[in-house]
């Protein structure tokens, strides 16, 4: 192959930094220890940083304005004036107290409270969601029917100038009109946002306008909802939003970038706009290929986006190069660029921070500076041959080979065990009526019971001590002292508020997913490859790399202990199978399903020893369950079918007397009912709180038969709502269901929270339920 150009694209990259130099900073703004000043300084050191890196790993296409200070789609919010009354803006260049406001809420009072001393007790921030199929939040940006849309930052174009003057072209990147809209609540919910879609428009050109004017030749518009299942009238605003954006600024080049997901019904919709390139998911959707190249026009560039940008696997680039190689030729190396799936932004760093990890994994895998070089490497081979990168590629090979031979990834006592699952393991001995009216019996609460979640805050003292017990500075003896001393004040506390069912606080708990990773086998975990999860809130998922059994009891001690303290009842607290599948990253070399049914064996034996061992009550956390729904409906019900399998074979071994309890995270619980209802716990709590009480319509027209908590404190936002609010949003949910089924809790775990914050909003919400059963005159009922 003779030698020629191929681009070599990113579509984004983390923004955290190396060393979380973004969370630091943002946190110490938020607590007033650094100002603006310091905060943007970070900020455009991370900048240069990972643009320098990009150019040096060989990418050409470096993306801008993938950078945020907490989240993308909020800036982008924020970029076209969509921001609601209740934040204070009047017009004109919006401050970052306005910014973080509708990201964490305000208070009201100060620095810290984002300076919305006006608004009395603070607003609530803008509602949160994950980002289609991932790990990641959004803010869901809020339109009104007279919505005035305006360009009140010009940021794409800043990061443009800003990468400029150090030397380096880049392409921008912003969030497609379309998108932006499907994405976006109605405030009221009597319209469709996308009917807005004309007044948004001139907006977007009117930026596009600006980015030619400053140099850009090639912007990314990320529309990803074109891998959704899409109304004919949703594909036709592509078109008049795309021939308005061609028409604007008619020198600039528009890669629309699509990702998660195929193209499939919508593939026509997209390949015929206005548009100089198409991105494709080739990981998630690598069957489309061929429909693709048959349908975008010769004079359209395809974006193949061939290397995983949500997985940690080392790619395959003797077979990547071999597919790739005969589709290049067949329209040379100018119609193509090779890219990452999706944005970078999904997961670490940078493998060469592991210095702990397993030899033969560490050469399984690949994160985002890898990534980078996977790709360099891939553009050179395509365009040059296989010959000019073959060291390269023969290291990868190798690496792929040794995977697919190791010992470590095959046990066969799990294979034997998923060989022996039965129906009758998936089933409880009696229905849901029958095992309230026992566990009525057994576990005398007042009407409207009051608990929370799992967490408490994770104090700076708290993790002091478990780095220095990490680090061996403390000593095993000393640090059981300290967690057992902070549990116990935790059980004592929760006693004297006058909480009915109590939580120990999980002081012992690093993580939620990882505390139960690093008791399993097939499990391996990071010191440094973090990923952003919202915020500043980053999480290091764990690594499935291969079989998962349960070789210790993995609670039991500290429930014991826990429920030792008090002769109210302890929830043993669990991860559900679900979730620690869906917070990992996770084999890709069986089904996900299967890895899934092992995890759900190893939580069911300690689901088992907790009863054995007095636990009443069980929490099997199952938040991320929604987030795992394939993006396309036609796919759901085998997802959801081995997902609520999964969870069963876990929560199923028990008696009747034992109270089966989860939580799930912010979701369209509509998508899912029946599959909640299939699950069988007899409580759900859920996130309500930012929605008022919305999301219970779904159980409500459902007619869910079993027992719910709904959320009524935002554990997201630093506020501490007043017992009013409580009250209010708990009678938003009695409209919605029975007085019997109804709980009361927090929307999630405390442990990001401050005790400050914490311990007034929990008294109010006991305050709230004291005051609910008195105005029902049934202050201690039994469920």
């Amino acid at each position: 192959m003779s030698k020629q150009t191929l681009s070599v694209a990113s579509l984004g990259f983390p923004r955290i930094g190396r060393h979380r130099e973004l969370k630091a900073a943002l946190e110490g703004f938020w607590s007033g220890k650094i100002a603006e000043s310091d905060l943007l300084e970070t900020a455009r050191n991370l900048r240069a940083e990972n643009w320098s890196l990009q150019r040096d790993e060989g990418i050409t296409r470096i993306p801008s304005n993938d950078f945020s200070l907490y989240d993308h789609v909020l800036d982008t919010a924020v970029m076209v004036g969509a921001i609601p009354a209740a934040y204070g803006w009047t017009g004109g260049d919006v401050s970052l107290a306005t910014y973080f406001a509708m990201a964490r809420g305000s208070q009201g009072g100060g620095h810290a409270d984002c300076g919305h001393a006006h608004h009395g007790h603070g607003v609530p921030a803008l509602e949160m969601t994950k980002w289609f199929d991932t790990n990641y939040h959004y803010m869901v940006p809020e339109v009104s029917e007279d919505q005035v849309f305006a360009l009140t930052s010009q940021k794409p174009v800043d990061h443009f100038l800003e990468a400029k003057a150090l030397g380096i072209h880049t392409r921008p990147v912003v969030l497609g009109p379309v998108t932006f809209l499907k994405l976006a609540k109605a405030r009221p919910s009597t319209f469709k946002p996308l009917d807005l879609l004309a007044k948004l428009l001139p907006v977007y050109e009117e930026l596009f306008r600006r980015l030619a004017a400053a140099g850009a030749d090639w912007v990314q518009v990320d529309e990803p909802i074109l891998v959704l299942d899409l109304t004919e009238g949703e594909r036709h605003a592509f078109k008049l939003a795309y021939e308005a954006l061609a028409r604007a600024a008619p020198g600039l080049k528009i890669m629309l970038a699509t990702y998660f997901g195929a193209l499939t019904d919508n593939l026509d919709a997209a390949a015929t706009l206005p548009v100089a390139g198409l991105h494709v998911d080739l990981v998630r959707a690598p069957e489309q290929l061929e429909t693709v190249l048959a349908a975008v026009r010769a004079d359209q560039v395809v974006s193949l986006g061939v290397i995983d940008g949500r997985n940690i696997w080392r790619a395959d680039l003797a077979v990547l190069l071999d597919r790739l190689a005969p589709v290049v030729a067949s329209r040379g190396a100018g119609a193509f660029e090779i890219a990452a799936s999706c944005s970078l932004l999904h997961v670490p760093i940078d493998l060469e921070l592991e210095t702990g990890l397993d030899a033969d994994l560490k050469s399984w895998l690949s994160f985002a500076t890898q990534k980078l070089g996977e790709l360099a490497a891939l553009g050179k081979g395509l365009a040059q041959g296989k010959e000019a990168v073959w060291e390269i590629v023969n290291r990868a090979s190798q690496a792929i080979a040794a995977r697919a031979a190791s010992p470590k990834v095959t046990d066969p006592l799990v294979q034997g065990r998923i060989a022996g699952i039965d129906a009758a393991m998936g089933t409880r001995k009696s229905i849901f009526e029958t095992r309230r009216q026992v566990q009525a019996a057994a576990i005398r609460l007042p009407l409207f019971p009051t608990t929370t979640i799992g967490s408490f805050p994770q104090t700076s003292e708290v993790r002091k001590a478990r780095s220095a017990h990490t680090k061996g500075t403390l000593s095993y003896v000393d640090y059981e002292s300290f967690l057992q001393k902070e549990t116990a004040a935790a059980i004592r506390w929760q006693e004297d508020i006058g909480l009915d069912v109590l939580v120990h606080g999980e002081f012992e708990r690093n993580d939620m997913v990882q505390y139960f990773g690093e008791q399993l086998s097939g499990f391996a975990f990071t010191q440094h490859a973090w990923v952003q999860s919202y915020g500043s809130r980053y999480v290091r998922p764990p690594i499935i790399f291969g079989d998962v059994s349960r070789p210790n009891p993995m609670t039991v001690r500290w429930w014991h202990y826990s429920q030792s303290l008090t002769d109210r009842p302890v929830k043993g607290m669990l991860t559900g199978p679900v979730t620690i599948l869906n917070w990992s990253f996770v084999r890709d070399d069986i089904p996900r399903s299967a890895t899934c049914r092992q995890i759900a064996l190893a939580i069911r034996d300690e689901v088992v020893d907790l009863e054995s061992a007095g636990a009443r009550m069980i929490q099997i956390d199952e938040a991320a369950l929604r987030e795992g729904l394939p993006l396309r409906q036609k796919d759901w019900q085998h997802y959801l079918d081995w997902a609520v399998e999964s969870f069963r074979l876990c929560s199923t071994g028990v008696a009747d007397e034992t109270q089966i309890h989860t939580h799930m995270c912010y979701s369209e619980f509509n998508d899912i009912i029946s599959a909640i209802a299939a699950m069988d716990a007899d409580v759900i709590s859920i996130e309500t709180s930012r929605s008022k009480m919305e999301l219970l319509d779904a159980f409500r027209n459902f007619r869910y038969p079993n027992e719910i908590g709904p959320g009524v404190y935002d554990i997201h936002s630093p506020r501490v709502p007043e017992v009013k609010e409580m009250t209010d949003l708990l009678s938003l949910a009695r409209e919605r269901l029975q007085d019997r089924q109804l709980w009361i809790n927090p929307d999630c775990g405390l442990k990001t929270r401050k005790w400050e914050e914490v311990r007034p909003a929990l008294v109010n919400m006991v305050e709230a339920a004291r005051r609910l059963r008195n105005a029902d005159g049934s202050s201690v009922a039994a469920q």
